[in-house]
């Protein structure tokens, strides 16, 4: 394939591509691919350890194999350092960020494992952003209870592992990027859609019960408070489908009601889809929070880690109450999954899209501060923002995007949706300031397109996290929005915010490209639109 057609083929996958300047697979060196990195001198350190590279075998996938080899032996030691910290000088927060960071790196050594045996260059970028995202979530625990400074003898902080992540998300991109990205056409072939709209790799099966529509689609097992299903909660029926030995989807109907538990899907449980009975019907619901001793991360009340998770007709819930401040209702790091027709209700930080690639269709979001957030690959379409009344001297942000490297392929970006005010802000909307988003990290991006933006929305647009943090490096996006709040000529004058004139750089946020959705939201059974 020559480098024009990987490319092309590449940035349909979602990854900016950045060619390297060599040309063909036996002219690539590891000096040059290190020097394509953040941090060369570190790149070339780890690598000039692994003695088989400067032979005849030296190509770029080689390197890259190498260089991510390198971080998860990396992480692994992480890991086992933090699982041998002495906590006896630990007060119970402290452990609840322990505990979060020990999770964290498991899992990332998880991702990093799948990212080197994938050939596929889009999910490896995901793995790789989302391992970051784990590196970034155990130090945000400690700051959650302004203990950070406990972070100066954390042995996963210490060294230098962030900037082998970085370096590893750099080089694969670079290399999958390249002219020898090697892709073959047997293997674009079998991404392509078959004939019923879904992709190759979606059995017969999952055909079947993925096109049925409504409750037609039969539940393995049934949630019914009243005890007319198999369990009379959540928790328990989770806990069943943790048992089950086939890896196809499982379906669990949730009907009506409202279930007070704090509920987890946890990595090992993939493709779990429920279906509740409708928004404010079926309810989950808890009250979790920073001010009570959970960190962000374990303050949801539902939160997914399994992948191709989907959830359909149910609302999401965290009535801890603003003044109670970071209370999730929802937080997924689910790839590859799906939420339709679903509601999250909360103040601030009510919808936590925490990592991987997400997709969110007719679903309504509440909330105050930063009350979308997280840094996940996230594509709102045809949805309800409504924006609720917050604390006194408080404004509103809907979101607060936290991708910390460049090279990463994250983003929040919702498109043909509605941002208003809620029924509680309506009667006071003059009183308070609402802003489309603000940078929680250095390279935050977050992109509204073809939206309706109700006059709620101030002027400015977009609010600074501090001073000049951020404001050149974020990418912050408009297109073609309407409405008494849409208006661009009183937005911020940073370098980082665009008002986008032109369709074709739109259309890298839409579903087809930054999500490649075309390859797997089909199977999911939900509509969307690919392009803008």
């Amino acid at each position: 394939m020559d480098t024009l057609v990987s490319t092309i083929f590449l940035a349909f996958l979602g990854i900016h591509v950045l060619i390297l300047p060599f040309d063909g697979v036996h002219c690539a060196t590891k000096s040059s691919i290190c020097n394509q990195t953040p941090y060369p001198e570190v790149c070339n350190s780890f690598l000039d350890a692994d003695h088989t590279l400067g032979t005849v075998d030296e190509t770029p996938f080689r390197v890259r194999e190498s260089a991510l080899g390198a971080t998860l032996n990396q992480a692994q030691l992480a890991h086992s350092l933090v699982k041998e910290m002495d906590l006896s000088s630990f007060d119970q927060r402290a452990k609840s960020a322990w505990a979060d960071c020990l999770e964290l790196y498991e899992d990332m050594i998880s991702l990093m494992d799948q990212s080197i045996g994938s050939t596929d260059p889009a999910s490896s970028q995901t793995w790789l952003s989302a391992a970051m995202t784990n590196h970034q979530t155990c130090q945000n625990g400690f700051n959650d209870f302004n203990l950070s400074s406990l972070l100066q003898s954390f042995p996963a902080m210490s060294g230098d592992f962030s900037k082998l992540l970085s370096n590893s998300l750099a080089i694969n991109k670079a290399v999958a990027a390249s002219s020898t990205a090697q892709v073959s056409d047997k293997q674009i072939r079998g991404r392509r859609l078959l004939g019923d709209g879904f992709p190759a790799w979606v059995s017969a099966g999952d055909r079947k019960l993925l096109q049925s529509t409504g409750l037609a689609v039969k539940a393995d097992l049934v949630v019914a408070r009243d005890g007319s299903g198999n369990y009379r909660t959540i928790t328990e029926a989770v806990a069943a489908a943790a048992k089950r030995r086939r890896s196809s989807r499982f379906v669990i109907h949730v009907k009506a009601g409202v279930y007070s538990e704090n509920v987890e899907i946890k990595k090992s449980m993939k493709n779990l889809m429920f279906i509740g009975d409708g928004i404010d019907a079926t309810v989950v619901t808890g009250n979790r929070n920073v001010q009570d001793g959970s960190t962000s991360f374990r303050s949801a009340t539902f939160a997914v880690s399994g992948g191709g998770f989907i959830a359909r007709d149910m609302t999401f819930r965290n009535t801890a109450g603003p003044q109670k401040h970071q209370a999730v209702a929802l937080r997924s790091g689910s790839d590859l999954s799906v939420f339709y027709r679903c509601s999250f209700k909360g103040y601030q930080d009510t919808l936590y899209v925490y990592s991987q690639r997400q997709f969110y269709r007719n679903c309504d979001i509440y909330g105050t501060v930063d009350f979308i957030f997280g840094n996940a690959a996230t594509i709102f379409q045809n949805c309800n923002i409504y924006v609720r009344k917050p604390m006194r001297n408080q404004w509103n942000t809907v979101t607060a995007q936290s991708r910390t490297d460049p090279n990463q392929n994250t983003g929040i970006i919702v498109h043909n949706s509605i941002v208003t005010a809620a029924s509680d802000l309506k009667p006071v909307v003059g009183s308070f300031h609402s802003y489309l988003g603000r940078p929680w990290k250095q390279y935050s991006r977050t992109v509204f397109m073809k939206c309706s933006l109700g006059s709620l929305i101030d002027p400015a647009g977009w609010l600074p996290w501090r001073g000049n943090f951020a404001l050149s490096t974020l990418y912050y996006g408009e297109y073609m929005n309407a409405g008494a709040g849409a208006s661009t000529s009183g937005r911020v004058r940073w370098a980082g915010h665009h008002v986008i004139t032109s369709a074709a750089e739109a259309s890298k946020f839409t579903v087809g490209n930054f999500l490649a959705g075309n390859s797997w939201i089909p199977a999911t059974g939900v509509s969307f639109t690919a392009g803008l």
